[in-house]
């Protein structure tokens, strides 16, 4: 038994958001991966790319940013230079500006750094499932998988308990910018060259960036030196400092990527648990499932749909040759749905390993920073929600968002009934 059974005709349009509405196109992708895994796709909205479908042609890609650089953007939608250098993020950085920003980041979200929050982490989750499992019947991805992202950044980021849910309302914004549910001005519906310099191409950077620019002002005030945010703030060690725009940019980044990836990967795994009734059990039987269950969750939700490179100098593969200018997509979904490299891909299992699944984006420099977090708020979230069920169902259809970006359960009613 599947999940859910991929509906697309195996000729579904890639560029469109509207077709993942339905979930990923898993019989696009495994036709692509069969018969053409470098595979020109044609693209009303910009420019015409290249979509690379196999794991193992993505592994090697992902090792190269020197031939498939991500300092042209890292999204399906084209922008000018002036554009990329507004909106840019370190994601949006070769090696070695790339390095040299991440090296500011890596101690924050290091694995040690990340397992000192493990008992904070299960206190939030303790009160999330205490303060939701007994209504019964709700959408778990609201009250459930939103909630404990959202209540994590404000600890990260150090921002006060009754902003969050106004920063993750515009980080929903930001990176779900092609959902109506969740922005006014969809990227792909309406013209939005006013917010043409801001992140995501929103309105909502302006309004993240004035609500960072502030937060900050009040540590100075108060001499608080602690949290990411003043650590992106150092001096590298040549002696430069991140610029406003770059400051904007990463703290809308945080604020997006840091709370709504983690939201989907919780998301993907409570919706597994509704067709898979076998991995309650298990989960409540505990013991080392839990060093292989998360990473088989974050790889069944594979959040991150794909991500661009640009190619610096002429490539082959496949008996074709990808061109110096040329943009290149590189589905991570299709490679975390590739039965050549995971057995039984279509089913969760949940002590699969090895697991070197792409959703962090497996090899190569651009490894997920916020990984290690992640992979623990999905651990202790599953192992505290286990312990609390005696069962939970489906109360109605899951609603997917509509984005070819970002892949997630943006509704998932259920039923339950506590141990």
């Amino acid at each position: 038994m599947t999940i859910w059974t991929p509906t697309d005709d195996g000729h579904a349009d890639l560029t469109s958001h509207d077709t993942f509405m339905a979930g990923a196109p898993l019989n696009t992708f495994k036709r692509l991966r069969d018969e053409d895994p470098l595979h020109w796709t044609e693209y009303a909205d910009g420019q015409d790319f290249w979509s690379v479908t196999r794991y193992a042609d993505i592994a090697e890609m992902n090792k190269q940013p020197n031939i498939f650089s991500s300092a042209r953007g890292i999204r399906m939608e084209d922008q000018s230079y002036e554009e990329y250098l507004a909106r840019r993020t370190f994601q949006e950085t070769d090696p070695p500006e790339h390095s040299q920003s991440r090296m500011k980041l890596f101690k924050a979200f290091s694995r040690t750094t990340m397992e000192q929050y493990e008992d904070t982490i299960r206190e939030l989750c303790v009160d999330i499932l205490d303060e939701t499992l007994d209504k019964g019947t709700f959408d778990a991805t609201k009250e459930i998988a939103r909630q404990l992202p959202m209540r994590m950044l404000g600890r990260i980021i150090g921002t006060p308990d009754e902003d969050l849910p106004w920063l993750v309302e515009k980080g929903d914004a930001l990176i779900a910018n092609t959902d109506p549910d969740f922005t006014t001005h969809v990227l792909d519906k309406m013209t939005t060259d006013e917010f043409r310099m801001m992140p995501f191409n929103s309105p909502a950077g302006a309004e993240l960036y004035q609500y960072a620019k502030e937060l900050m002002d009040k540590k100075a005030a108060a001499n608080d030196t602690s949290g990411v945010l003043n650590l992106i703030l150092q001096p590298s060690k040549d002696g430069s400092v991140i610029s406003e725009t770059e400051f904007r940019n990463f703290f809308c980044l945080v604020v997006a990527a840091g709370n709504d990836t983690t939201r989907y990967s919780i998301a993907a795994g409570i919706q597994a648990m509704l067709h898979q009734p076998e991995l309650l059990a298990q989960m409540q039987a505990g013991g080392d499932i839990w060093e292989t269950a998360p990473d088989e969750i974050v790889r069944w939700a594979s959040p991150a749909l794909y991500f661009r490179r640009t190619a610096t100098e002429d490539y082959d593969l496949h008996g074709k040759t990808i061109r110096a200018g040329d943009k290149v997509l590189l589905w991570w979904i299709s490679a975390n749905r590739d039965e050549t490299y995971f057995g039984d891909p279509l089913r969760v299992n949940l002590f699969r390993t090895p697991n070197k699944h792409m959703a962090f984006g497996q090899g190569g420099p651009h490894v997920c920073l916020g990984m290690w977090l992640a992979r623990l708020e999905v651990r202790v979230l599953f192992q505290e929600l286990a312990k609390r069920l005696k069962s939970i169902e489906p109360a109605g259809d899951h609603k997917f968002l509509r984005s070819n970006f970002v892949g997630g359960i943006k509704e998932l009613p259920v039923t339950v009934t506590r141990a």
